[in-house]
């Protein structure tokens, strides 16, 4: 199993889960829960969630997936931007910590930027650490410019930038990863097949089908090929969890690297950050 190293020595699984918009349908429940406890038989320990998702939902199906194997699991969770304050942090955490059953999280992220000052959420992070209440934080959808300013604010803490980056969302390759390589930040990737968009490129597919692999594990492997980056995908299912797990299993070559590469050609200048 390829590992990924926080900076501050931590090592998780390259591949981990996501949860975005699992808890939303009460009917695929049972099979969202098997698919976590599934992923995390086959070694995926990491599992990120987020206070926004399913309002909340998201966060109590996690709890009861990894009910009675707490300590196996890299539990991730993110707060909303008006939660980051040092007045709501600590009871935005505390909810989250409730609706999951447990008395810590592993990573604490702030979801992506809003009106709080870096340097009040970066304060009332690191007092959450001193609490016990996580054992480290982050971001996510933050920039260079915010990164940077971050880092000034006195958030040399941070562990890593959750954004979207995937094949077709390259922007960050010339100036973000970078900055956050420079940082030894890794990276942690959401939405790593494009919410499900790549598994029909037709290119794409024709690729996959010569290594008689998925176009989905395909867009994986180009992301576990480089350094420092953790996609998150979310798997609905036993079998869908199986084949992202496959996608370790995957090795692209040097050739396949450059077709893709013709495929989904890399930044030339500077781009803003996506979001989903």
């Amino acid at each position: 199993m390829k590992m990924i190293r926080f900076p501050d020595g931590t090592t998780v699984p390259a591949l981990g889960q996501g949860t975005w918009m699992m808890a939303e349908d009460p009917a695929r429940r049972p099979d969202e829960i098997a698919a976590l406890r599934e992923g995390l038989s086959l070694g995926l320990t990491l599992i990120d969630t987020a206070e926004m998702y399913a309002d909340g939902a998201s966060e109590r199906l996690v709890g009861e997936a990894i009910a009675g194997v707490r300590d196996e699991v890299f539990l991730v969770s993110k707060a909303y931007p008006q939660n980051a304050s040092r007045d709501r942090l600590p009871r935005a955490c505390e909810a989250s910590l409730d609706r999951m059953k447990t008395d810590r999280l592993d990573l604490y992220l702030l979801h992506w930027r809003g009106n709080v000052p870096l340097a009040e959420t970066v304060e009332a992070m690191e007092r959450l650490v001193e609490a016990g209440k996580i054992l480290r934080w982050g971001v996510s959808n933050l920039d260079v410019d915010d990164m940077a300013e971050l880092v000034g604010s006195g958030g040399k803490g941070c562990q890593t930038d959750q954004i979207l980056y995937n094949l077709t969302r390259r922007g960050p390759e010339y100036d973000l990863l970078p900055w956050l390589a420079q940082h030894r930040m890794a990276v942690m990737a959401y939405s790593p097949v494009e919410q499900g968009r790549l598994v029909t490129h037709s290119a794409l597919t024709q690729m996959a089908a010569e290594r008689d692999a998925t176009p989905a594990q395909v867009a994986l492997a180009w992301l576990l090929a480089r350094d420092d980056i953790l996609p998150i995908p979310k798997a609905g299912s036993i079998a869908h969890v199986r084949d992202n797990r496959a996608a370790l299993d995957l090795t692209l070559s040097d050739a396949e690297l450059r077709r893709l590469d013709d495929l989904f050609p890399p930044p030339r200048g500077p781009e803003p950050l996506a979001m989903l």
